[in-house]
């Protein structure tokens, strides 16, 4: 998820397009939408187990300023690309990330509207399909690492929402074109330092677009995903104000068929711990998250997995790979974001 928290103003509803409710095709949508105001694509992974467990994560946002198109100025930067990319290696106790800003020129930054085709110099990610394959590969690389992978899809999408149209607040107009393929099963060559390690794990993508900003009063999100073990997928956000109250929340548990699952409705978030990181920045983890009369606990594989977007995006956040356990039981991997804590989200 990404958004901003300013208020919407007249120009904006004017400018921008607003979600409606519609059939999404494919594989058009899996491509970019550039009239909108932002768009993402979100990747993560778990790869390994135990002490060769190792998260990562790529995201490509797509940003669509109010430069005119008709504007003669070479300069006019009417597409922005930024991109994020990370890997958490539990052996070694390691976080490392880089992220990457500039204007989509169609060559060496581009987005394509076809289908999903994402290119940051040599940072890329697209869907292919290879006889009745249907794969995502990508590449990022950073200071002391490099991943390539390619994850396999054996499952259809899964529309967020209403048939793709995920509401973000109680109005109409806060909402989001909202996807995910999940779960993906990945192989990865992972580069650190001299050592290169060909590993296995689960994935999941995240595709969104919008062009409403947060309700007013919101500064940021809690948003989760997880692969289950038993083939199921759980996703889950809220959308918080400055005292960490949720105002807006929504959970979409599937089974392993994809089919909706019962039992998550009445899911809460609730802190169990308190973690400051390094730019002092205090998030809410552990986490716990709460259905009814059972407690569910989001362990992260490490403490240290902020991100430092203050050179694309801006500001910090934090974004890991966590366990979800019940107990002492395993019970899936995924990835955790927690947005908002430092200042308020901007874009």
């Amino acid at each position: 998820m990404v958004s901003a928290t300013e208020n919407k103003t007249e120009t904006d509803t004017e400018f921008y397009p607003q979600a409606k409710p519609r059939r999404l095709v494919f594989p058009r949508d899996f491509g970019a939408h550039p009239s909108y105001r932002t768009e993402w694509w979100y990747l993560t992974g778990w790869l390994g187990q135990g002490l060769t467990a190792m998260g990562f994560q790529l995201t490509f946002f797509r940003s669509r300023t109010q430069h005119a198109s008709e504007n003669p100025s070479r300069l006019a930067p009417q597409q922005l690309l930024f991109a994020h990319a990370a890997v958490s290696v539990a052996k070694e106790d390691v976080f490392l990330s880089a992220n990457r800003a500039g204007r989509l020129s169609g060559t060496r930054l581009r987005a394509e509207t076809t289908d999903t085709n994402l290119q940051f110099e040599d940072w890329h990610l697209s869907r292919v399909q290879r006889a009745a394959s249907e794969i995502y590969e990508g590449y990022f690389a950073g200071e002391g690492f490099a991943l390539s992978f390619e994850a396999l899809a054996t499952q259809p999408a899964i529309l967020r929402g209403q048939m793709g149209l995920s509401q973000k607040g109680p109005q109409a107009q806060q909402a989001s074109h909202y996807y995910s393929r999940a779960p993906l099963s990945v192989k990865a060559s992972v580069s650190l330092g001299r050592q290169t390690h060909m590993l296995e794990g689960k994935a999941w993508l995240d595709h969104e677009w919008s062009s409403q900003m947060l309700m007013p009063g919101a500064v940021g999100w809690d948003w989760l995903g997880i692969n289950l073990l038993d083939g199921g997928t759980l996703m889950a956000f809220q959308i918080r104000n400055k005292h960490s109250q949720p105002l807006y929340a929504h959970v979409d548990a599937r089974d392993r068929l994809g089919r909706p699952a019962k039992g998550w409705s009445a899911l809460r978030w609730q802190a169990h711990g308190s973690w400051r990181s390094k730019s002092l920045i205090h998030y809410p983890i552990p986490m716990d998250l709460v259905v009814g009369g059972q407690s569910f606990r989001l362990v992260p594989l490490m403490l240290a997995q902020e991100v430092d977007a203050r050179a694309s995006t801006g500001g910090f956040y934090w974004e890991g790979a966590v366990s979800l356990m019940q107990e002492e039981r395993l019970l899936g991997h995924g990835y955790l974001e927690l947005t908002g804590y430092g200042a308020p989200l901007r874009m």
